[in-house]
C-alpha cells in the first residue's frame, strides 16, 4: 500500500510561517525573543483544554523559534569564539528543556512498539511478495457544528448543550468538542477531544468507542477512518493505530 504524500502547497503553508517566525526572532534582540518563547512554553503547560487547535502551532513555534533566538544571542555576544562556546551551551540547555517539554506533552499518547525480528530467515526470504501497491485517496472529514443540531445519517439529531453532546439515541458525552464528522457511509462518528489532544471514534455497527489521544482524523477511505499524529505525518488506518493489522 502506498499513500499519497502531502501536496507541496500544503507543506509550504506550514513551512513559510515557521521560517518567518525563526527569522523574526533572529533579528530581534535576545531580550525580546526570550519572553516570547517563555510565553509559548507557559501556554503549552497551562490550560491545555482551553487551547483548542493551538497546540500544534505553539509546539512548532518553539521548535523553530529556539534556533532563531540562539542566532540573536550569538549576535549579541559578538560572534567571536567565546560567543560561540557560550551560545552552544545555551543551545544545549534550551534543546534539552524543549525535549523534556515535548515528552511531558506526549505523556498520554499511546506508545507503539516495533515488532522484534523473529522467525527463520530462510522462511522469510522465500515468502511470497505482497500485493501490488495501491494509492490511498482520503476523503477529508466534514466537521459540523453540533451547537444548533446535526442530522444523523442513520436517523435522529445530535445536539450540544450544557457542555455535553447528546447523540441521536440519547447518550450524553462529556469531554468532547461541539463538533462532529460522520464517515461517508454513516458507520463511524468522529468527535475531537478538547485542546486538540486527540479524537474519539464510535464504530456504530459494533457499538464500540475508541478514544485516541495524540491522533487527529485525516480522512475516510472505504468508510474507515485514517489518522495521523500531525499535519506533516503520513495517515495510518485505524487498524494500524490499534495494532490490528492482521484484521
Amino acid at each position: 500500500m502506498r499513500l499519497s504524500p502531502p501536496s507541496p502547497y500544503r507543506r509550504w503553508q506550514v513551512l513559510l510561517p515557521a521560517i518567518a517566525w525563526m527569522l523574526l526572532l533572529a533579528v530581534l534582540p535576545w531580550w525580546l525573543g526570550l519572553p516570547a518563547l517563555l510565553a509559548l512554553a507557559a501556554a503549552l503547560t497551562a490550560g491545555l483544554d482551553r487551547l483548542a487547535h493551538g497546540i500544534v502551532p505553539l509546539r512548532r513555534g518553539l521548535r523553530w523559534g529556539l534556533p532563531g533566538w540562539l542566532a540573536s544571542v550569538l549576535q549579541a555576544l559578538g560572534g567571536d569564539p567565546r560567543a560561540w562556546v557560550l551560545t552552544l551551551l545555551v543551545a544545549l540547555a534550551g534543546f534539552s528543556l524543549l525535549m523534556l517539554l515535548e515528552g511531558w506533552l506526549d505523556r498520554d499518547r499511546p506508545r507503539t512498539t516495533s515488532p522484534s525480528p523473529s522467525g527463520d530467515w530462510a522462511v522469510l526470504a522465500m515468502a511470497p511478495v505482497g500485493p501490488v501497491a495501491a494509492i490511498i485517496e482520503l476523503e477529508p472529514p466534514c466537521w459540523q457544528d453540533a451547537g444548533e443540531g446535526v442530522s444523523d445519517p442513520l436517523g435522529g439529531t445530535l445536539r450540544h448543550a450544557d457542555h455535553a453532546l447528546t447523540l441521536a439515541d440519547g447518550t450524553r458525552l462529556q469531554g468532547v468538542e461541539p463538533r462532529c464528522s460522520f464517515s461517508p457511509g454513516g458507520r463511524w462518528l468522529a468527535l475531537p477531544l478538547p485542546g486538540g489532544r486527540g479524537v474519539a471514534l464510535q464504530d456504530r455497527r459494533r457499538g464500540r468507542w475508541h478514544r485516541l489521544r495524540g491522533w487527529r482524523l485525516s480522512g475516510w477511505h472505504d468508510d474507515q477512518p485514517w489518522l495521523a499524529r500531525d499535519e506533516m505525518a503520513a495517515p495510518l488506518s485505524l487498524q494500524h493505530v490499534l495494532g490490528h493489522d492482521d484484521e
